[in-house]
């Protein structure tokens, strides 16, 4: 199946192509910024990615432009970027995709939109998010459901389903996400994008004293783009030391860019088609991973076989969401939380069931994983498994009840796969592999060694070179809808 694309030719190249010609002079923040919004325009009705735009602000930024940090490698030089919409933007309508917060409006950005805003980014809107950022399906009472490029029927899954949807669409060049269980990287197999879950402290992230906690690592901000080098641009202009972050830490002094430049074939790759048994998975992504890492050894990569041992890793993942819910939503005021959907509900009052002991356990056996999975990597580059377990579902569908014959009865369950990195905080990496035979993307799933981006970077863009990558952008397939 083919996917046609009619947007702007400057929408179409990548975004270190792009910036290159800012650079150069040879194309203007203004004509790239028409161009986006142009697009924008275009699919907005059958995608729903980018409910909320800020034009007007983005053309005041285009004056506003900072040169101070062009020789910084991660300097925008006025390319047009998405911001999810759990994230302030001052002046710009931020939801959290809940009624309470419907009309909320910050007078302040957050410390990441900063940096990219004094790193030539320029903010052109806000793409949508699941209540909160609680699900794998983007959708919430007050912007409406996104839907998936590639088949507008199916699911372009969450929490970053808008910033992914945007991608693949062509309507922005770069776009943040976050993640938690998967909430940046499945969207990215799911929308045919590339996104990246860096480690802890790479990304910086604004706190409120009194509501918030700056000593979690389970959520973290990310960079997602449609390509592997983009991405690495894009985490060049979000990473460095923040001292309002206490767990932050500087950017190396070699850019991620140049990691991916540098990429050498001659890789090592554990792969484990479903962690040790743990992540039930579907035929057509078990036989696309398999074909795509036979490609990529072909490459002259070495693909082993091999999986640490993840004890309890089920029970450890969901004792920390549940910690993290009690944390975030313990000083929300009742006129805020009232309106929260059912799974959220469920989760918080997980959390309010935890024991001292059940704490305890969770973070023993997260370190036993985290030593298990660094003991692997002192042998291997990457660990690859699939992303998640199963292909797109109905857009309609909140949660995934089946995976290959296999009964699911919890509303995370489908998700497995993403449970390892979050545990042990490890960058992980969604690189799309190849189109399935009705037209979705398929992704691969890359974690790597312990503050490792540059790493799994490089080994992200041999996966990428040998499948064929990138792909998009593409126009929305409204045809079965």
């Amino acid at each position: 199946m083919t996917h046609s694309y009619s947007g702007s030719e400057l929408c179409r190249l990548e975004a270190s192509e792009v910036v290159t010609l800012l650079k150069k002079k040879e194309v203007s923040p203004a004509e790239l910024l028409a161009a986006s919004f142009e697009r924008i325009a275009s699919v907005e009705p059958a995608v729903n990615a980018m409910p909320t735009t800020c034009r007007r602000r983005a053309e005041l930024a285009l004056a506003e432009l900072d040169t101070n940090q062009q020789g910084h490698p991660g300097w925008l030089g006025g390319l047009p970027l998405g911001i999810k919409d759990l994230d302030k933007v001052k002046g710009v309508r931020t939801t959290f995709g809940t009624k309470a917060m419907a009309d909320y409006v910050p007078d302040y950005s957050d410390v990441f939109v900063e940096r990219l805003e004094r790193r030539g980014g320029i903010v052109v809107g806000k793409t949508n998010t699941p209540e909160m950022g609680a699900g794998g399906n983007t959708f919430n009472e007050v912007l409406g459901t996104t839907r998936n490029p590639w088949n507008t029927q199916m699911n372009a899954a969450g929490s970053s389903g808008g910033a992914a949807a945007s991608l693949a669409t062509g309507e922005t060049w770069l776009s943040q996400g976050s993640d938690h269980g998967g909430s940046l990287r499945t969207p990215a197999a799911y929308c045919g994008i590339v996104g990246l879950r860096p480690s802890p402290g790479r990304v910086p992230f604004s706190l409120e004293a009194g509501i918030s906690t700056g000593y979690f690592i389970e959520s973290v901000i990310g960079p997602m783009a449609r390509s592997v080098r983009d991405c690495a641009l894009f985490l060049d202009a979000m990473s460095g030391f923040e001292p309002r972050l206490p767990i932050s830490f500087p950017a190396p002094e070699t850019s991620f860019q140049e990691a991916v430049i540098r990429a050498n074939n001659k890789i090592r790759i554990a792969f484990s088609p479903d962690l040790n048994g743990y992540a039930p998975v579907e035929k057509v992504i078990d036989d696309h991973t398999r074909e795509a890492l036979k490609k990529v050894e072909a490459e002259g990569a070495i693909v082993v076989e091999d999986c640490p041992e993840l004890p309890n890793l089920e029970r450890t993942y969901h004792v920390l969401r549940g910690l993290g819910f009690m944390t975030s939503f313990s000083k929300l005021p009742d006129s805020i939380s009232r309106h929260f959907k059912g799974t959220i509900k469920e989760n918080w009052a997980f959390g309010q069931t935890l024991t001292l002991e059940d704490i305890a356990n969770a973070n023993i056996d997260r370190t036993t994983i985290f030593l298990n999975m660094q003991n692997l990597l002192q042998n291997f580059d990457v660990l690859a498994c699939p992303t998640v377990g199963n292909m797109p579902r109905p857009v309609e569908l909140e949660w995934v009840d089946e995976i290959d014959g296999q009964k699911l009865t919890n509303y995370m369950d489908w998700l497995r796969f993403a449970f390892l990195a979050t545990t042990t905080g490890l960058p992980a990496i969604s690189v799309p592999i190849g189109i399935s035979n009705d037209g979705m993307p398929i992704g691969i799933q890359l974690i790597g060694p312990p503050r490792g981006e540059a790493k799994l970077l490089a080994a992200a863009r041999i996966v990428e070179q040998a499948t064929g990558g990138p792909l998009g952008p593409i126009d929305p397939n409204i045809s079965n809808a």
